[in-house]
């Protein structure tokens, strides 16, 4: 028997029954050797970690362009974040801890840069656009990671509208939020964009005074009210409070603060301008990007854009639209 084997044994004794047992996987697109050490889900988790996409995640914004704060969330960051949260659920309910895991370090794999602001500029020029697609394209086309049907499913169906087919996929899916409420509140803080006086006294003696109580407070109260469920959920009062405060983080600081808007607005100019760039000189793009965009030029475009961290992103627009200087 290998060590894979017993893994999955274990799975079977260990976990609880409505878990995501990786010896009983859907598969790949293209069917693979088994490993004799790990199971199909740490797979999966390991070629996303090694990933080029995964690396590009430092220097994608999380909320704030530019930031001047080595202390201010990047997209790796809120990734490593949700991973530990998830993990924490799955660990408490009995669920795979490698299939969360593995889902919430892809989960975000194909985000823009410059955040949901650039997001929203690539489906402007892209109608259909959406990172939660486009991480799902990363994996399977652009990096070609062929990994298992539970994992892809998950990175997918990520956003609160969708309903992944795995609890595990679900407890990712609950972890997105419980995690950047509570990083972005704490920026938002921290530069004083907002102040602790924007929100009800309730949310703060309810959930936490701090981010780590806050997110325990939110933690808990999931694993509390999801054990032997088919669903992952929080209490009617806990539910509440979290989509009060996301509601006035939306309000305060996604929607309502003018600094922010003005930053994005140039992030948008930045990306438009170069989407027309290479819509009109394709020979310009990589040409891996440059071959693939014979057959859909536009969506090509997308692709190399969205992979594009928000420094290089900067740094080209700078070198194609803006005069050189000399010494």
């Amino acid at each position: 028997m290998t060590i894979r084997e017993i893994k999955e044994n274990n799975e079977e004794i260990i976990l609880r029954p409505r878990a995501s047992k990786s010896a009983a996987s859907k598969g790949r697109v293209r069917p693979e050797k088994t490993d004799d050490i790990r199971t199909c889900f740490e797979i999966d988790r390991t070629r996303i970690i090694y990933s080029k996409a995964f690396r590009r995640l430092k220097h994608k914004t999380q909320v704030f362009i530019s930031p001047e704060s080595d202390h201010t969330h990047t997209r790796l960051t809120h990734t490593l974040e949700v991973a530990d949260i998830a993990d924490r659920i799955a660990g408490g309910l009995g669920l795979n801890r490698e299939l969360t895991n593995a889902i919430a370090l892809g989960h975000d794999l194909g985000h823009a840069p410059f955040g949901h602001a650039g997001e929203a500029v690539l489906n402007e020029l892209y109608p259909g656009f959406a990172h939660n697609e486009q991480s799902l394209r990363v994996v399977d086309i652009l990096e070609d990671l062929n990994l298992s049907f539970e994992v892809r499913d998950g990175i997918l169906n990520h956003r609160t509208a969708n309903t992944p087919a795995t609890l595990e996929g679900k407890i990712v899916n609950i972890s997105d939020k419980i995690a950047y409420i509570n990083h972005d509140l704490e920026d938002a803080l921290a530069s004083g964009m907002i102040s602790r006086s924007d929100f009800p006294s309730r949310i703060f003696e309810v959930l936490g005074e701090s981010g780590e109580e806050r997110i325990n407070t939110m933690v808990n109260d999931v694993i509390f009210n999801s054990i032997d469920k088919a669903e992952i959920r929080k209490s009617p009062l806990i539910g509440a409070l979290t989509d009060e405060l996301r509601s006035l983080l939306f309000e305060k600081l996604y929607l309502g603060s003018a600094p922010k808007a003005n930053q994005e607005e140039k992030a948008g100019k930045c990306l438009k301008m170069l989407f027309y760039h290479y819509m009109e000189n394709p020979g310009a793009m990589p040409e891996e990007y440059a071959a693939r965009g014979r057959e859909d030029l536009a969506r090509s475009v997308c692709d190399y854009i969205s992979g594009m961290t928000d420094n290089f992103a900067i740094e080209t627009y700078k070198e194609i639209f803006l005069p050189l200087s000399h010494r």
